[in-house]
């Protein structure tokens, strides 16, 4: 797949099958995640692969207590706080692959380096005929002690980018783009 149709075509996936992604499926995007440029090339980033679908719905349902705990009632958007009360709703929507990148907490540029390493694996699922999405639901909580402890993440690392993967129910539709703002300067 050439580059420009995968940046193109790629949209975040939220409707699932019911079925395994292959381990050296999973080996492979991350493999492709960690080709991305990093600061000073320290290449800080970690992987923990989530496989167990309880799991999953237990982390969901802490994480989305979590938020609502976080975003109180006046400033979060009603669509945001009906998901997050739908006991029915999970964060991860069901997909059989939540792929969490970390990255070591002394490294000033982790944040920027992770978020490279999650294109690069997004952009890599779809071109394999995956579908992809960043759950910022859970993001939060795995900051906290609990949501660390729950997936045995390591100390001295920082949960960055919480990527789902798995075979797309159906094509994502496009979504339009506004047209770039550009400012040129000489």
């Amino acid at each position: 797949m050439d580059v420009m149709d995968a940046i193109s075509h790629r949209r975040s996936v939220r409707e699932y099958l019911d079925k395994t992604v292959p381990r050296a499926t999973i080996e492979r995007l991350i493999d492709a995640a960690i080709q991305a440029p990093s600061a000073v090339n320290r290449q800080p980033w970690h992987f923990t692969v989530i496989q167990d679908r309880k799991l999953l719905d237990e982390i969901s349902a802490r994480a989305k207590r979590h938020m609502l705990s976080i975003i109180g009632t006046d400033k979060a958007p009603a669509i945001l706080r009906e998901h997050l009360s739908d006991p029915g709703f999970q964060i991860f929507y069901h997909a059989p692959v939540l792929i969490l990148i970390s990255g070591s907490d002394d490294d000033d540029w982790v944040t920027e380096d992770a978020a490279l390493a999650a294109e690069n694996l997004m952009l890599a699922a779809h071109a394999f005929g995956l579908g992809s999405c960043w759950i910022g639901f859970s993001q939060r909580w795995f900051e906290t002690g609990e949501g660390s402890k729950t997936i045995g993440l390591p100390n001295g690392l920082r949960p960055i980018a919480p990527i789902i993967v798995g075979y797309s129910r159906r094509a994502a539709p496009a979504v339009p783009r506004n047209p770039a703002t550009i400012r040129w300067i000489g």
